[in-house]
C-alpha cells in the first residue's frame, strides 16, 4: 500500500519535472521572438533615431535573432509575441518618426514614448488601430496638434497619458498646451480607462469634460492640470456622479472659481485619497465639507484666494499624509493644537505665505512626525518653536532618529537664540532655510553636516562653522548677511567627498587673506564673498573652479593685478569685482576667454590704460560698469557689437540647482543678476533686470562714441566726469528705452540732439559741459555764448576736489589738536595741576589788571569833574 502510494507520488514528481522542462524550452524559444514581427522591430527602427547621453546608437542591441531581449522590448513568456514597447527610459532619447509598421504587432498591448522628442509632430493616426492596446503613453514626448478622433476605436484600453509637461523643469521641453481639443465626447466611448491625464492640453472648448468623467465608472485616476477648463455647468453638477472609483484628482492650474468646482467636487466620490486644487481661483474659507473626505491623504489647495479661518474638521482627517495650503490669504486666523489633534500620518505640511499664526501650548509633541515643514512667512515667534526639537529628533553614536529632510521657517519673526541642539539633530536634514529672522547665536566647534543650508539674514556671530560633506551629497552655504568675524580657512576643511555648489559669505565681518585652496571646489557656480573686509590678492585657485557662473567680490581691500587664472572659469555669467584696490590693466582675456559675460563690474578701483577691444567680444553682456578708474583713451568703436545691449535678449539670469535625493529631483535656484549693483551720483542702487553701460568718474577723451545709439536696448547710460569733447552724437536720439543718462562734467558742446527721449531729462545730465545748448540745458543755441576765459570743466571739477579735502583736512586737524590737549590734561596729573595754577594765576591778574585800571580811570574821571567844577579866572 505505501509502495504503490510511493511510486505514484515519484511518477507524479517526474511529470511535474516533465512539464517544467517543456515550459522553459518554450520560454527559451519564446525569447527569439516571431520573424515577422522581428522584421517589423527593424523596420520601425530604421525611422527612429534613439541616442543615450554619450551620442550612441541606445538601439544597438537591436540586432540579434533574440528580439525578445532588445532593449525596450517585452514579449509574453509563453507565447513569444510581442506585447509591450517601453521607451521611456531616463538616459537616452527617442526622436524621429514612427512607422505603420508597429500594426504588424497584432498582439502589442502596452506603448510607451514618455520623455522622448517628436519634435512636435502628429500622433500618428494609425495609433487608433493598434485595437489591443491598453497603455497608450504619449506623454512629455513632444507630440502636438489635434488629438486624432480614431483613438476611440481603442475599447481595450485603460490607461491613456497625453499630458505635457508633468512639472519636471529639468526636462527638455516647454510643452505647454500639446493639443487643442473641442469637445470630449470621444472620451465616453474608452469605458475600461482606469487612468487619463490630459494635462497642459487646450480644453477651453471641451465645455463636457465634467460630464464625460461622470460616464467612465471604471476611472481611478485623473490628471487634467494647466487645461483652460471652462466652469462647470449647473446640469453636469445635477448628474449623479458615477465615478466612485475615482481615487487621485488632479485639476490644478486651471482659474476654476469656487462656484464651479465645489458643487461637483463635493457629488463626487468620497474615496478620494488624492486631490490637487491648486492654483486656481478658490475664495472664502476652507469649506467643511472636505471633513467628509475621510480617505483623504493627499490634499492641495495651494495658491489660490482662499481667507478667513482654517476650520479644525482638516484635523479629523485621520488618514492625511501630505498638507499643502501655502499661497493663501489667511491673515489673522491662528493655529493650534485642534488643528493638528488627528494627524497622526501627516508627513509633509506647507503652510508658507499664509500670514498664518502658530500657537501651541509650552511642550507640546504633536502626534505627527514630519519629513518637511514649511513655514516660511508664518508668524512662529519669537521664540523657536520648541515643538519643532520633537521632529528633528536626536542622534547619538549608536541611534539615528532625526526624520526632517525640508525645514524652511525663513522671514517666521524669530529673534531667538538658536540652540546648539539644533546642530547635534539636522544631521539629515535635505534643506534648513532660516533666513530673513533675527536668530543669533554661534556654531559648535564640532564639525555640522550640511546639504543645503541658508542661515541669510540673521544675526549669528563669531567665526565660521566648520561644514561637511557626505559622499554624493550636493550641498550649497549661504551665511550672507549676518555677523560673521574672522578667517574664512575652515572652507578649505569642507569634506570634498561630496559637491559643493555654492558658497555666499557676503556681507559679514570676515576679514584676512582668502586662502588659496579652491582646488577642491571645481563643481562650485557661485561663490560670493563681497562686503566683507578681506585684503591681500586674489588667490590663483580661483582658477580651478571651471564650473564658476557667478563670482562677487566686491566690497573689499583686494589688491594687486587680476590672476591670469581666472581666464579659466570659461561659464563665467557674473562678476563683480568692484569696490577693491586692483590696479594693472584691464585683461585682454576678459573678452576673449569669458564669453557668457552677462554682468561685468570692475567699479572704484585703480585699472588703468586702455579699454583693450577684444572686450566687445563679449556678445552676451548686459551690464557694464568700468566707473571710478584710471581708465584713459576714447572708446573702442566695436563697443557697439555688443549685441545683447543692441537687441536684449531674455539671458537666463539665474543658476539652477538639481539635487538628486532619493529618486527625486529636487530644485534650489540663485537669482544672480538681481543683485547688480550700479554706482548713480555718488550711491550703489541696484539695477535688476537692465541694460547698463557706465564708464563715468575716469580719463576718457576724444568724442563720444558716434554709433552709440545702435544699443538701443540701453535703459542707463553714464559718462559723466570724463574729459569727452565735441558733440553729443545725434543717434543718441534713438536710445528709446533710456531711463538714465548721465553727460555732465565733461568738454561736450554744440546742441543737444533733438528727441523726445533726450529732453526729457534733467539739465543736471548735461551740466558743466563747455558749450552745450538746446534743451533741455536752454530755450535755443542763440542764447548762449560760450566765455573764452571760462577754466577748463576738469579745473573746476579739481577746485571742487580740493576745497572738499581743504575743509575735510580744517575739521580733522581742530579734533585732533582739541582732543589731544584734553587728553594729556585730563591723563597727567602735575600738567593738570600746572594747568590749573597758571588758569589761577591768569584769572588773578586779569582781576587785578582789571581792578587797577578801574581805579585809574576812576581818579580820571574825579579829577576831571573837579577841574571842571571851579570857575574860570
Amino acid at each position: 500500500m505505501i509502495t504503490m502510494s510511493s511510486k505514484r507520488s515519484h511518477k507524479l514528481i517526474l511529470f511535474y519535472a516533465i512539464c517544467c522542462l517543456l515550459l522553459q524550452e518554450k520560454c527559451t524559444d519564446a525569447r527569439v521572438c516571431k520573424e515577422s514581427e522581428r522584421k517589423a522591430l527593424l523596420e520601425f527602427k530604421h525611422s527612429l533615431q534613439a541616442m543615450d547621453l554619450s551620442g550612441n546608437d541606445a538601439l544597438s542591441s537591436w540586432k540579434s535573432e533574440k528580439c525578445c531581449l532588445w532593449l525596450g522590448v517585452k514579449c509574453n513568456s509563453l507565447t513569444g509575441y510581442v506585447e509591450m514597447l517601453d521607451f521611456s527610459f531616463q538616459y537616452w532619447v527617442v526622436a524621429g518618426t514612427i512607422s505603420p509598421s508597429l500594426l504588424k504587432l497584432h498582439h502589442l498591448t502596452s506603448l510607451n514614448f514618455n520623455r522622448n522628442d517628436f519634435n512636435g509632430s502628429l500622433i500618428p493616426e494609425f495609433f487608433g488601430s493598434l485595437k489591443n492596446l491598453k497603455l497608450l503613453d504619449l506623454s512629455n514626448a513632444n507630440f502636438r496638434g489635434p488629438i486624432p478622433s480614431l483613438l476611440v476605436n481603442l475599447s481595450m484600453l485603460e490607461t491613456l497619458r497625453l499630458g505635457g509637461n508633468d512639472g519636471d523643469v529639468t526636462f527638455r521641453h516647454n510643452l505647454k498646451k500639446m493639443y487643442s481639443v473641442g469637445k470630449l465626447e470621444w472620451l465616453s466611448h474608452l469605458s475600461r480607462l482606469k487612468e487619463v491625464d490630459l494635462s497642459f492640453t487646450n480644453l477651453s472648448n471641451a465645455n463636457d469634460w465634467s460630464q464625460i468623467i461622470n460616464h467612465l465608472p471604471l476611472l481611478q485616476k485623473l490628471s487634467q492640470r494647466d487645461c483652460d477648463l471652462p466652469s462647470i455647468s449647473s446640469s453636469s453638477v445635477s448628474i449623479t456622479n458615477s465615478f466612485t472609483s475615482l481615487i487621485t484628482l488632479d485639476l490644478s492650474d486651471n482659474n476654476l472659481p469656487s462656484f464651479s468646482i465645489y458643487p461637483w467636487l463635493f457629488n463626487a466620490s468620497n474615496n478620494l485619497v488624492s486631490l490637487n486644487l491648486s492654483n486656481n481661483q478658490l475664495k472664502g474659507p476652507i469649506p467643511e465639507d472636505f471633513g467628509n473626505m475621510k480617505a483623504i491623504q493627499h490634499l492641495d489647495l495651494s495658491n489660490n484666494l482662499l481667507n478667513g479661518s482654517i476650520s479644525k474638521c482638516i484635523g479629523q482627517l485621520s488618514n492625511l499624509k501630505v498638507l499643502l495650503l501655502a499661497g493663501n490669504s489667511f491673515d489673522g486666523d491662528v493655529l493650534s493644537e485642534a488643528h493638528f489633534s488627528n494627524l497622526i500620518y501627516l508627513k509633509v505640511l506647507d503652510l508658507s505665505y499664509t500670514s498664518l499664526t502658530l500657537k501651541f501650548s509650552s511642550g507640546w509633541i504633536p502626534p505627527f512626525q514630519l519629513n518637511q515643514i514649511k513655514l516660511c512667512s508664518c508668524k512662529l515667534g519669537p521664540h523657536f518653536p520648541d515643538w519643532i526639537r520633537t521632529q528633528v529628533g536626536t542622534q547619538t553614536p549608536y541611534l539615528d532618529t532625526r526624520f526632517v529632510d525640508y525645514l524652511d521657517v525663513s522671514a517666521s519673526g524669530i529673534s531667538d537664540s538658536l540652540a546648539y541642539w539644533f546642530w547635534d539633530s539636522s544631521y539629515s536634514s535635505m534643506y534648513i532655510n532660516m533666513s530673513f529672522n533675527q536668530i543669533s547665536g554661534t556654531f559648535p566647534n564640532n564639525s555640522i553636516r550640511i546639504r543645503l543650508l541658508d542661515l541669510s539674514s540673521n544675526n549669528f556671530s563669531g567665526p565660521l562653522p566648520h561644514f561637511s560633506l557626505d559622499l554624493g551629497n550636493m550641498g550649497t552655504i549661504n551665511l550672507s548677511k549676518n555677523k560673521f568675524t574672522g578667517s574664512v580657512s575652515p572652507i578649505c576643511n569642507i569634506t570634498n567627498e561630496g559637491i559643493l555648489k555654492l558658497i555666499d559669505l557676503s556681507n559679514n565681518l570676515f576679514s584676512g587673506v582668502v586662502p588659496d585652496c579652491f582646488e577642491s571646489f571645481q563643481s562650485l557656480t557661485a561663490l560670493n564673498l563681497g562686503d566683507n573686509s578681506f585684503s591681500g590678492s586674489l588667490p590663483s585657485s580661483l582658477g580651478s573652479l571651471t564650473s564658476l557662473e557667478m563670482l562677487s567680490l566686491r566690497g573689499n581691500k583686494f589688491l594687486g593685478e587680476l590672476p591670469s587664472s581666472l581666464q579659466n572659469c570659461s561659464k563665467l555669467k557674473f562678476l563683480d569685482l568692484s569696490d577693491n584696490e586692483l590696479s594693472g590693466e584691464i585683461p585682454i582675456w576678459i573678452g576673449q576667454r569669458l564669453s557668457p559675460l552677462v554682468f561685468l563690474s570692475l567699479q572704484g578701483n585703480q585699472f588703468r590704460g586702455r579699454i583693450p577691444h577684444q572686450l566687445c567680444g563679449l556678445k552676451c553682456l548686459q551690464i557694464l560698469d568700468l566707473s571710478v578708474n584710471k581708465i584713459s583713451g576714447t572708446i573702442p568703436p566695436c563697443l557697439n557689437n555688443f549685441t545683447s545691449m543692441a537687441k536684449k535678449e531674455s539671458l537666463e539670469r539665474r543658476i539652477e540647482h538639481h539635487i538628486l535625493y532619493n529618486g527625486l529631483v529636487w530644485f534650489f535656484q540663485v537669482r544672480y543678476a538681481d543683485e547688480a549693483l550700479l554706482t548713480w551720483k555718488g550711491a550703489k542702487q541696484s539695477y535688476p533686470q537692465l541694460v547698463a553701460l557706465n564708464l563715468s568718474r575716469n580719463i576718457f577723451t576724444g568724442k563720444v562714441l558716434q554709433k552709440i545709439g545702435h544699443l538701443m536696448k540701453l535703459e542707463v547710460l553714464d559718462l559723466s566726469r570724463n574729459k569727452f569733447s565735441g558733440n553729443i552724437p545725434t543717434s543718441l536720439s534713438k536710445l528709446t528705452f533710456l531711463s538714465t543718462l548721465d553727460l555732465s562734467y565733461n568738454d561736450l558742446s554744440g546742441k543737444i540732439p533733438t528727441s523726445t527721449q533726450l529732453q526729457s531729462f534733467d539739465p543736471s545730465s548735461f551740466s558743466h559741459n563747455r558749450g552745450l545748448c538746446g534743451p533741455p540745458v536752454s530755450p535755443n543755441c542763440s542764447m548762449v555764448e560760450p566765455s573764452p576765459g571760462k577754466p577748463a570743466v576738469r579745473g573746476e571739477e579739481d577746485s571742487d576736489e580740493f576745497m572738499k579735502w581743504f575743509y575735510t583736512g580744517m575739521g580733522l586737524g581742530f579734533a585732533v589738536g582739541f582732543w589731544g590737549f584734553c587728553s594729556v590734561v585730563f591723563f597727567k596729573r602735575s600738567w593738570r595741576h600746572s594747568y590749573y595754577r597758571y588758569l589761577d594765576n591768569a584769572k588773578d591778574w586779569v582781576y587785578v589788571s582789571f581792578v587797577l585800571l578801574k581805579a585809574r580811570l576812576v581818579r580820571k574821571i574825579k579829577a576831571l569833574s573837579t577841574r571842571s567844577s571851579f570857575p574860570k579866572p
